[in-house]
């Protein structure tokens, strides 16, 4: 499945998250050709960004560039005692992603599930 070419263009003053319906497309595919088609290079539109692995844990990560904003996948560590990596320690697929040092969506299984500010906490 190919990106939208339009995910490329910078924005500096939206958030990630805003960026529905491509910015959820486009964490799909960078999942399911990390995780899913174990590729050493995630293309996203006519962008090529490498696939590395954790040094600590050897988890698969992809950083890339999404509307102007740096976003990493990061593979689920199943070691861990969040409900994601009991997902992840039973089979599924799972990528967080992150921008600015904060999670901001996750996909399982190829669905996205995004994180957003709690009404009224600014977060």
């Amino acid at each position: 499945m190919a990106v939208p070419e339009s995910t490329s263009r910078a924005s500096p003053h939206r958030r990630v998250q805003d960026l529905d319906p491509f910015f959820e497309q486009t964490l799909v595919e960078a999942w399911r050709q990390t995780l899913v088609e174990d590729t050493k290079v995630v293309e996203l539109g006519k962008a090529r960004y490498t696939v590395r692995k954790t040094p600590k844990r050897g988890l698969r990560q992809v950083d890339f560039v999404l509307d102007g904003n740096e976003i990493r996948g990061l593979e689920q560590n199943p070691d861990t005692k969040s409900r994601w990596a009991q997902m992840a320690w039973s089979g599924k697929k799972v990528m967080q992603f992150l921008s600015e040092g904060r999670y901001v969506a996750h996909v399982v299984d190829g669905k996205v599930a995004l994180y957003g500010r709690r009404a009224g906490t600014g977060r």
